[in-house]
């Protein structure tokens, strides 16, 4: 019996990955072509035009043809919070992805591997931004680790669903090696992350010890890009003993919360741990 030559597929990636992932078949790749041909449309459009397959559907090959880790469709252990997985294609998302390449080019271009992300007040979105940044960057093919350096009110293991409960606070109390410490999510292979691990009673102290500089310089050779999601200023001094390793610092301020004062307050407490601030970024108070 002879088997019907398959439907060519010019200049077509988009409609060769629907194939293969059995989203069309071969009689709905046909009716594709003859659609798209006669209205102008792009593959994809036309498949939707049809009913043939969703926008989701299409977002999802999209990741694929261009190696993009993303969580579309729902990876339901990964947070509504972490955009970056969920709506890789969202204004919001395509923001990151301008800020990603304002660091790339002011910091990660030269010998700098680490970054702090903190803020003047306590919230969820010194954590999320940190998060979604660590996303964009894995997602161009950066090696990134994200480590969650809160030891006082960590939020990276609860955003990414992780339920391994060592981190850093064990790997510097010497309970734990990196092995046992950094995971990384299914749908997001690229990005690797560190939590911070038991809760302790002291991080202060273990942010001090030479063990912290250690591994600092040890993941900064073996990653691209180290982001510290950092607690904030008002937790104490844990943010200056971070910043001082990371030498870098992204500031997020929250829209209608933050004070000049507090914002000021900061920035002259990373000039002291000779941290140089690379820029802020305001953060919306519902957003």
């Amino acid at each position: 019996m002879n088997m019907p030559n398959p439907i060519p597929l010019p200049q077509a990636r988009i409609g060769t990955l629907l194939l293969e992932s059995g989203r069309l078949t071969q009689n709905d790749a046909a009716r594709v072509l003859e659609h798209q041909k006669r209205r102008n449309l792009r593959f994809g459009e036309a498949a939707i035009e049809l009913g043939l397959v969703s926008e989701i559907d299409i977002q999802r090959v999209l990741s694929t043809q261009f190696s993009y880790s993303c969580a579309i469709g729902g990876d339901p252990a990964l947070s509504p919070a972490l955009l970056a997985a969920h709506k890789p294609f969202s204004a919001e998302v395509e923001a990151l992805r301008s800020l990603r390449s304002q660091l790339l080019l002011r910091w990660f271009a030269g010998d700098q591997h680490a970054l702090m992300v903190v803020g003047s007040e306590p919230g969820r979105h010194t954590a999320e931004l940190a998060a979604n940044l660590a996303i964009v960057f894995a997602q161009m093919g950066e090696r990134t680790l994200l480590v969650d350096a809160n030891l006082r009110q960590p939020q990276q293991q609860q955003l990414f669903g992780l339920k391994n409960r060592l981190g850093l606070s064990d790997l510097l109390a010497g309970r734990a090696e990196p092995s046992a410490c950094i995971q990384s999510p299914e749908s997001l292979p690229g990005l690797a992350l560190l939590p911070a691990g038991t809760e302790v009673p002291n991080p202060q102290e273990l942010l001090s010890r030479q063990e912290y500089a250690q591994w600092c310089n040890q993941f900064e050779q073996q990653y691209d890009v180290v982001l510290f999601s950092a607690p904030s200023l008002a937790l104490g001094a844990d943010m200056q003993l971070i910043g001082a390793r990371a030498r870098g610092a992204l500031v997020v301020a929250q829209r209608d919360v933050s004070s000049t004062r507090d914002l000021s307050s900061l920035l002259e407490k990373l000039r002291v741990a000779s941290t140089e601030v690379l820029g802020c970024v305001l953060a919306g108070k519902h957003g």
